[in-house]
């Protein structure tokens, strides 16, 4: 029986994905063979205390846990816009965490990011040096301006060098949905947006190097991001069967095309309210003493003047209570550690 909601930002795990409805009939996916979600051990970076301690404390607004149900129940994607510091990038893991999605797929975006880097990366020099080793004949890089290096043949195995990415990964038809961060999404070219629809309209992708070699090997096991893990592609062919989880972030930096924004759920962040703020800190450090909720007021007041983010009021916090420094050096430390990310008025002084 489907039950609303399925992510409760609560941080306890359970299973609750198994509860979601079926998908709407244009976002229904049948990939295969089926493939089982990995564990948070098989990833190392996944195990990071960072990922493990953001996936533990993040407090949730009612808001967050509305929106987060609506992109899983609608099979889209989320795209989370706010602040610097407000918990945009945290949401993935915690909901990663509390839904046992397994370990989160992260893509870094840059103003050189392509759609090719998310899906796949294949190193076509190194498959050629592997087949000149093997029939004896000494391996050579091309000079600068040289033609491509001839296609060694389907002998020489192309799956043993092409790598699936963070969002050729998330496609994949794992029998739960894989989360996907992709991160920082506003500070790519302009036409990545526009390049993202298609795959996440789709839920599939085609992988030439492994369609031309098709009719040699129908089957081929490529590494997957993260680990060295392999699976089975057919055909070069690779379509989900769960869509992921998919958290787009955004600092605010630039306007996305209405063609993207529609074929998303948008949660916007906001700087917590005072009540809000002090659950952060208490999951963070336990409850805060009387300075700690000095600091929290004070932090509120400043906040109006300028961008903040609250893993600076943590690190006051934390400062206070292991330091052993006087109040008047601790005001004078805090103010050093929270300065604003942007700029505000001189008056504004902590």
């Amino acid at each position: 029986m489907p039950l609303w909601p399925v992510y409760t930002g609560t941080n306890e795990p359970h299973d609750g994905i198994t509860r979601l409805p079926d998908p709407p009939p244009w976002r229904a996916f049948d990939g295969g063979p089926v493939l089982d979600t990995p564990a948070e051990a098989d990833d190392s970076s996944a195990t990071s205390p960072d990922r493990r301690h953001r996936a533990r404390t993040y407090q949730a607004t009612e808001r967050s846990v509305q929106l987060v149900n609506a992109a899983l129940y609608l099979r889209r994607p989320l795209l989370v816009t706010g602040p610097p510091g407000t918990g945009k990038s945290s949401l993935a893991y915690a909901v990663a965490r509390e839904l046992r999605l397994g370990p989160v797929l992260r893509w870094n975006i840059t103003s050189r990011s392509t759609l090719h880097d998310g899906l796949y990366q294949y190193d076509p020099l190194s498959r050629l040096y592997a087949a000149r080793q093997r029939v004896g004949e000494p391996a050579k890089t091309p000079g600068p301006g040289a033609p491509p290096a001839p296609d060694p043949g389907p002998e020489s195995g192309v799956e043993d060098h092409l790598r699936l990415g963070p969002l050729g990964t998330a496609l994949l038809p794992y029998d739960r949905p894989r989360a996907l961060l992709i991160d920082e999404i506003d500070k790519s070219d302009l036409d990545l947006p526009n390049d993202l629809l298609n795959v996440l309209e789709e839920g599939q992708y085609e992988i030439p190097e492994l369609v031309r070699t098709a009719r040699h090997t129908p089957q081929t096991r490529v590494m997957v991001d993260g680990t060295d893990a392999r699976v089975p592609v057919v055909r070069g062919r690779v379509r989900c069967r769960a869509f992921p989880f998919v958290v787009l972030t955004s600092n605010g930096e630039r306007e996305f095309p209405p063609a993207f924004l529609r074929r998303c759920v948008t949660l916007r962040l906001r700087q917590p309210d005072d009540s809000h703020l002090a659950g952060i800190v208490r999951a963070h450090l336990g409850e805060p003493d009387d300075y700690a909720q000095s600091l929290i007021t004070r932090f509120l007041s400043r906040a109006s003047g300028g961008d903040l983010a609250t893993d600076q009021l943590l690190n006051a916090i934390y400062l206070a209570g292991t330091s052993g420094l006087t109040p008047e050096s601790l005001d004078e430390l805090a103010e050093e550690l929270m300065p604003y990310l942007s700029e505000a008025p001189e008056s504004d002084a902590f």
